[in-house]
């Protein structure tokens, strides 16, 4: 049982990790934020909510594996290396097939379905909810700028 609870306490260490130190693992993070706060707005079904968060999760896991291969080629070496780069290449493709696929999901859940409109409608209907969704828009910049660190000692 202790060696389960130390896999999963590095498990945590190493999603923290990425979040601290890949701005692009917080853009993630704050465009699935945007997506499940508009699809609680826009009330989407029990299984558009599933999807959603599947394909969260996809992005996420892409992202995660991206960084741990551009980590290890790191390790490997700095020097310029055309095989490294065609690797990290790949492996930052992957992330931009998972980032694209969520995107025409989103179409579908929120677009397609009317879903949005009825979202947008609910918007206007509730003014008030345009403050905190500003506030949320500038923390959310702030974060994706300012919200890491990058390791110096690589």
């Amino acid at each position: 049982m202790k060696r389960q609870l130390k896999s999963f306490k590095n498990a945590f260490k190493g999603i923290i990790a990425a979040f601290t130190t890949e701005s692009h693992m917080r853009f993630h993070f704050v465009a699935a934020f945007f997506v499940l706060l508009f699809a609680y707005i826009c009330e989407v079904s029990f299984v558009e909510w599933a999807v959603l968060i599947l394909t969260i999760g996809s992005v996420f896991t892409s992202e995660l594996i991206n960084t741990a291969i551009e980590e290890t080629c790191d390790l490997y070496s700095k020097e310029h290396n055309p095989l490294i780069g065609k690797i990290k290449d790949i492996a930052a493709g992957a992330v931009l097939v998972s980032a694209i696929a969520s995107v025409v999901v989103a179409v579908f859940v929120f677009v397609v379905s009317g879903n949005l409109l009825y979202g947008f409608e609910r918007l206007l209907n509730h003014p008030f909810y345009f403050i905190p969704l500003g506030i949320c828009a500038v923390c959310s910049v702030l974060f994706i700028i300012f919200g890491g660190y990058k390791n110096t000692k690589k």
